[in-house]
């Protein structure tokens, strides 16, 4: 009998946490896996496209479709992603006007490059 008291207890604590923490994870996840913004598919070792021009404001996506891992990362260190890993995806807005050239950390031949136009 103590075991399913404490077994009783140990579930309503579960439960109780579980209500007070929100929305489950992955529904929190797959609501904001879906890009508003324009999106550079990473495939074949490649950026498409290679150029691409924005405004100001403008939250861009990055979605690596290999198989194997890649980075985003800018030349001039304003934005950096983790390592991307199949169907990730990396963000960044573009608050100010420029030319920003980007590469891959893991594969230096892979470049691009978002050019972002005032409002």
């Amino acid at each position: 009998m103590t075991r399913n008291v404490l077994r009783a207890g140990a579930l309503a604590l579960a439960l109780s946490l579980a209500a007070s923490a929100g929305p489950a994870p992955a529904a929190a996840a797959s609501a904001a896996a879906v890009p508003t913004g324009p999106t550079v598919k990473i495939d074949n070792f490649v950026f498409g496209p290679s150029a691409l021009t924005v405004s100001v404001g403008t939250t861009v996506t990055w979605i690596n479709q290999d198989d194997i891992p890649h980075t985003v990362a800018a030349a001039d260190k304003s934005f950096k992603s983790k390592v991307l890993d199949s169907n990730e995806r990396f963000s960044f807005t573009f608050t100010r006007p420029g030319e920003y050239g980007y590469f891959c950390s893991l594969h230096p031949h892979m470049v691009g490059k978002v050019i972002v136009k005032p409002g």
